[in-house]
């Protein structure tokens, strides 16, 4: 181009100027005066993959407090959460709704995906998912990278100072959300899983652990779902319900949906139904199944694992401990452990205290369902014949480190005696106190397969414990089931040990005629079969049993026989309880200096002997003190028995001592004391079902003032 001069213009007469936003390649043409470019496409898309926010939500006031917590702390780092929690219990919920109701705090956008840990199709590559998110963030498909390491840096460039929020649902492993976390510290990751995984402490990953709903926030989901005219006209049905479904939301769901496909089923048919078979009941045609989705977990694990799950279904209630669980797979303990901690980051069991673990309730009846399909009836005999003998064998250790003294029919304890596992008295109770109902259900478990004389040593190893613990009603089942196994094992001296030992219960319950039954009984069987020493246990238990019906000369004959067989059979132990029990009617007929002497003696004898005893000793010991009138004398003993009681772990001997204490500061004017005393002594007495809480009550009325 030139000027009619033929000239070309100066170089500063051109100008190529370019306003707006420009995507895409320029090309600078020399003449161009002004191009302004003109676009509404933004600079970088905003995705909104977030599946739509879940419509019903209940109660999740934990888990949404640590959440608020974790993104008010989130200052120099992007935040990073774990949901886990087992299969069903709404861990994605939680997580959508958190997510949903701070959508404006992530204006950039909101990525998912589902990396599918327990679908079909398998769990999705970290390099795939990495695919996805950088699609929506608007690269084409020819500039993505092709590998994991190009993908991952491209994709931190584009998040980075971004504030997104990320969902990775359904994860399987630490390294399959490591490249997917962002960068920026105004960005959010949201991880659920089945699995705890745990390597993402590493990573500074808040972990929430998604627990089933309890029975109101339940009952509130169902009435979410079916409407509350039904659920308030039948709110007992309602939390059976809640109950039975073990505050699974994918269980609630499939009741909800069904019930209201039915509106006019009753709960309570629905109560029956999921009562009969849970699993069977709780799911919805082909359209959702908690046994289905609990497949999905189990059909995952290695053959060991699955192994041990199924396994330790077998036992009798939901929570075991890890020795149990080696001794029913035949394991070692070291490799049960590590398969019971990969089982418990599953999240198909939890861990609820060290080295101890349990079922959720709906996954106890999957697990147990499975063994029965995949364990031969022989496979399943053979590991309750294990639990059994284990559990038996560790009661055997604990009655034995009790009361080592004491003489035993059972060749058991002959055979344990130089292989005790328990070193602490009140460790030991403990250990009873946790497992009572275990040992229950493992003797019905003897008696259901015919093993009598298994069934039978259960009582004997237990006969300690029940004299500290005083659980009635275990106390009167396992020798209702061990009385007639040892009449089926052909062993009369058993019997008769065992009826000794049901009578003493019948005894303190105050059912004195039952008991004299049982112990008349006894002492024939003992008579016929010539043991003396069940002879005189025999004698001494009528003892107790005609004195509570106050009939005190008749129990003082009967003691004063059994003392002369125990002074000949020279069982220092049993004649030093013989006295003690001869001072405590001696002292109800009012011959307060004859008890005296027969109580300090046998307190003496019992020192070295039995902790437990020395301590009931001198609680009669005080307590005849208080009923002579001799408070000054009283204190020592009784002080001395309350500390050696409460030391020892033993609530009924440590109720006594409160008891006499009760007498005696009441007896000295101190009503605030004794109010005190009697007071603790009825709650331990209400706790054991003990017929001494009426005693109590009257005790506590007379010295509480009137209102």
């Amino acid at each position: 181009m030139t000027t009619d001069e033929g000239r070309r213009p100066a170089r500063a007469a051109f100008r190529n100027d370019l306003s707006g936003e420009v995507h895409g390649p320029v090309v600078q043409a020399q003449s161009i005066d002004r191009v302004v470019f003109q676009s509404d496409k933004p600079p970088h898309p905003v995705p909104f993959q977030l599946p739509p926010a879940p419509r019903l939500f209940t109660n999740r006031t934990r888990e949404v407090a640590e959440l608020e917590q974790g993104l008010a702390g989130a200052t120099n780092a992007p935040l990073l959460v774990v949901i886990s929690g087992a299969a069903g219990v709404g861990k994605t919920t939680l997580a959508l709704r958190w997510l949903h109701d701070h959508r404006e705090r992530f204006p950039d956008g909101q990525l998912y995906v589902d990396l599918g840990a327990f679908t079909e199709g398998g769990p999705v590559e970290p390099a795939d998912a990495l695919e996805w998110f950088l699609r929506a963030l608007g690269v084409a498909t020819e500039q993505i990278p092709p590998d994991l390491a190009g993908r991952q840096s491209l994709y931190r460039t584009l998040v980075n100072d971004r504030a997104v929020a990320i969902l990775l649902d359904n994860a399987l492993s630490t390294a399959q959300v490591r490249p997917l976390f962002p960068v920026s510290h105004r960005s959010v990751a949201v991880v659920t899983s089945r699995w705890r995984l745990a390597g993402l402490h590493l990573d500074g990953a808040r972990f929430i652990h998604a627990e089933p709903l309890d029975v109101q926030d339940s009952v509130r989901l169902l009435i979410d779902l079916v409407g509350d005219e039904r659920m308030s006209v039948q709110r007992t049905e309602a939390e059976e319900l809640a109950r039975l479904c073990g505050g699974l939301p994918i269980a609630l769901s499939v009741i909800g949906a069904r019930l209201s496909a039915r509106p006019h089923r009753s709960l309570s048919s629905e109560v029956g139904a999921l009562r009969g078979d849970k699993l069977a009941t709780l799911s919805v045609r082909d359209e959702l199944s908690v046994e289905v989705v609990f497949d999905k977990s189990y059909e995952d694990l290695p053959s060991d694992q699955a192994h041990l799950y199924r396994v330790c279904s077998l036992h009798p209630g939901p929570a075991f401990g890890l020795d149990i669980a080696a001794a029913m797979a035949d394991l070692p303990v070291d490799r049960a452990e590590d398969t019971l901690d990969t089982l418990v980051q599953r999240n198909l069991l939890a861990e609820v205290d060290d080295r101890r673990f349990r079922y959720h309730d709906l996954l106890f009846a999957y697990a147990r369902q499975r063994a029965h399909r995949e364990e031969s009836e022989a496979a399943r005999e053979a590991v309750s014949r294990r639990l059994v003998e284990w559990y038996l064998d560790a009661a055997v250790s604990a009655d034995l480190f009790l009361r080592p003294t004491r003489r035993r029919i059972s060749d058991r304890f002959r055979q344990r005696s130089g292989a005790n596992r328990f070193h602490d008295h009140a460790e030991t109770l403990r250990w009873l106190d946790r497992e009572r109902h275990n040992i229950i259900q493992a003797t019905h478990i003897a008696v259901d397969h015919d093993w009598h004389q298994l069934a039978w040593e259960f009582c004997e190893a237990m006969w300690g414990y029940y004299l500290h613990a005083r659980n009635y009603g275990d106390w009167l089942e396992i020798h209702d089931l061990g009385i007639p196994a040892a009449r089926s094992s052909s062993n009369p001296v058993a019997e008769a040990q065992l009826r000794n030992q049901r009578g003493t219960a019948l005894t303190n319950l105050h059912r004195y005629d039952d008991a004299m039954d049982e112990h008349l009984r006894a002492l024939r069987l003992a008579e016929e079969n010539d043991d003396r020493f069940i002879t005189a246990a025999a004698l001494s238990e009528l003892a107790g049993a005609a004195q509570g019906r106050d009939d005190l000369e008749e129990a003082l004959g009967y003691l004063y026989r059994a003392k002369e067989i125990r002074e000949v059979i020279g069982t220092e132990r049993a004649l030093a309880l013989c006295r003690r029990r001869i001072g405590e009617v001696l002292c109800e007929l009012g011959r307060h200096e004859e008890a005296a002497t027969e109580l300090r003696e046998a307190a003496d004898a019992l020192a070295p002997l039995d902790q437990g005893q020395h301590a009931r000793a001198l609680t009669s010991l005080g307590a005849n003190y208080v009923r002579w009138g001799r408070p000054g004398e009283a204190e020592e003993p009784l002080v001395t028995a309350l500390a050696m009681s409460t030391r020892l772990g033993s609530p009924h001997y440590r109720a006594r001592a409160l008891t006499a204490l009760g007498d005696l500061t009441r007896l000295t004017g101190d009503l605030d004391a004794a109010r005190r005393h009697y007071g603790e002594a009825h709650r331990i007495y209400v706790e054991s079902g003990d017929p001494r809480t009426a005693d109590l009550s009257d005790r506590l009325s007379d010295v509480t003032p009137a209102r």
